[in-house]
């Protein structure tokens, strides 16, 4: 059973003021008793007071003899009797030692309150009160007092679940309107009439959905790129399907099979370049430590036939070794991408080199090349699916760079393009947290592959 907020804060409110009216009432109960029995110590020292020197006349019938003793009031409920001495009978209980003032002494099963005032003159007026009436007459005027009280309590609580009710109201309209909203075009929440506290939580939540809103909208118009991308190259496999079909000759079939294979390769790179990147944003990066370095081998191994075939010197310059914790695919991906850019905006006779270098905590990866580079102000705009450059030469779709960033994100790491200095061309730089292999201090070494031979068979030399 999930944990209701309204639920939990009624109750701890209405615990509360329980907790807190039964102290009440118990502090109120016993000041009222005790102010009650203080009032009717001062009421037996007043009538004592009173009945000296010739007062007693005030206390009785005016039909009563003079000669009355262990006079007694007519009151039924206070009980409280009056002796003179001497002249009365002095009661059993009454001894000569008790000095003046208060006493409780035991009357045979009775207990009396006795105050005893002694004039100058030697004379004694003894006034006395049982006090079972004292305390009864006591208890009633206490839960008097306790009865706005005790009445306020259940009042109390019903109140604070209905303002807890309707103070939580606001925030389930809001649950509501969430759910009514479109699933496909999420709008932002309305914070009128919210609660302070709860402010920041929509806030939070509107600006997920507006990253939500963006998401939706890369993917809308990525759906509809692909479709396009997908069409035209769909659309010449279909011409030039019918173009063969309507060959006369073997010589003919041959010459339109070529454009035929050549489409289909573009078609299957561009949708293995969709795989990928649909791979990428819908996959987690694994933490497994890979070795830099041997994957840059790797990879300049598997991309030396395509550099010899278009003449351009790929090597491998080493300037530190490190390893960084993720999905072997994904950096595979982004370097993998960045030389194949590399290698075909490169023209031929150029020199493209894979960098490995270190900075403080963080491992470099810069791919740099002596093409025509692109300039600053596209740097982050080629990042965008499906976009090229409008004088760029090659065949491509606008999806490599693309790729590299998702795996990057997915990496935590940071991908960015920089213009050279030194010479014409690009640089691209990954950057990612990692460490180095060991302690000892690592030579720098250029690895440039002959023309004539393969990576184990490098040439390797110290820069």
């Amino acid at each position: 059973m999930k944990r209701s907020l309204q639920r939990h804060l009624s109750l701890m409110l209405g615990s509360a003021i329980v907790f807190a009216g039964l102290l009440a009432a118990a502090a109120s109960f016993a000041l009222a008793y005790g102010e009650a029995k203080e009032f009717q110590d001062d009421m037996l020292r007043q009538i004592a007071a009173l009945n000296t020197g010739g007062a007693m006349a005030r206390w009785l019938p005016e039909t009563a003899p003079q000669s009355s003793r262990n006079v007694r009031l007519k009151d039924p409920e206070s009980r409280i009797m009056i002796v003179h001495l001497p002249g009365d009978v002095p009661p059993d209980w009454l001894a000569a030692k008790l000095r003046t003032g208060f006493h409780t002494v035991n009357s045979g099963s009775e207990r009396l309150r006795a105050f005893i005032l002694e004039t100058p003159a030697g004379t004694r007026t003894v006034v006395t009160q049982p006090t079972a009436a004292r305390d009864e007459i006591a208890t009633d005027s206490a839960l008097r007092t306790l009865i706005p009280l005790l009445l306020l309590v259940p009042l109390l609580t019903v109140l604070i679940v209905r303002i807890v009710r309707h103070e939580l109201a606001p925030i389930a309209e809001l649950s509501r309107s969430l759910d009514e909203q479109a699933a496909d075009r999420p709008r932002a929440l309305t914070d009128a009439g919210l609660p302070e506290e709860i402010t920041p939580f929509v806030h939070a939540i509107n600006r997920l959905l507006e990253r939500v809103n963006h998401l939706l909208g890369q993917q809308r118009r990525f759906i509809a790129d692909a479709a396009h991308e997908l069409r035209s190259p769909l659309t010449a496999l279909s011409v030039q399907a019918q173009n063969l079909g309507h060959a006369g000759s073997l010589d003919a079939v041959r010459e339109r099979l070529l454009p035929l294979q050549q489409g289909i390769e573009r078609a299957r790179q561009l949708t293995e370049q969709l795989l990928n990147l649909a791979r990428t944003q819908a996959g987690t990066s694994a933490g497994n430590e890979l070795k830099v370095s041997l994957l840059a081998r790797e990879l300049i191994a598997e991309l030396l036939p395509f550099a010899e075939s278009r003449r351009i010197d790929l090597g491998l310059d080493e300037l530190a070794s490190f390893t960084v914790s993720g999905s072997p695919d994904a950096l595979r991906l982004i370097v993998k991408n960045a030389l194949e850019n590399a290698l075909k905006y490169t023209p031929e006779g150029g020199e493209v080199t894979l960098r490995l270098r270190a900075d403080e905590q963080q491992g470099i990866i810069e791919v740099v090349d002596n093409g025509p580079g692109i300039p600053s102000a596209e740097h982050e705009r080629v990042f965008d699916a499906f976009y090229r450059l409008p004088d760029a030469g090659g065949e491509g779709s606008g999806l490599g760079l693309t790729i590299a960033r998702e795996a990057a994100a997915r990496l935590g790491g940071t991908v960015s393009l920089h213009t050279r200095h030194d010479a014409c061309g690009l640089l691209f730089r990954y950057r990612q947290g990692a460490c180095p292999v060991d302690s000892q201090p690592h030579s720098p070494t250029l690895v440039r592959p002959r023309r004539d031979s393969s990576v184990a068979d490098a040439t390797i030399r110290i820069k």
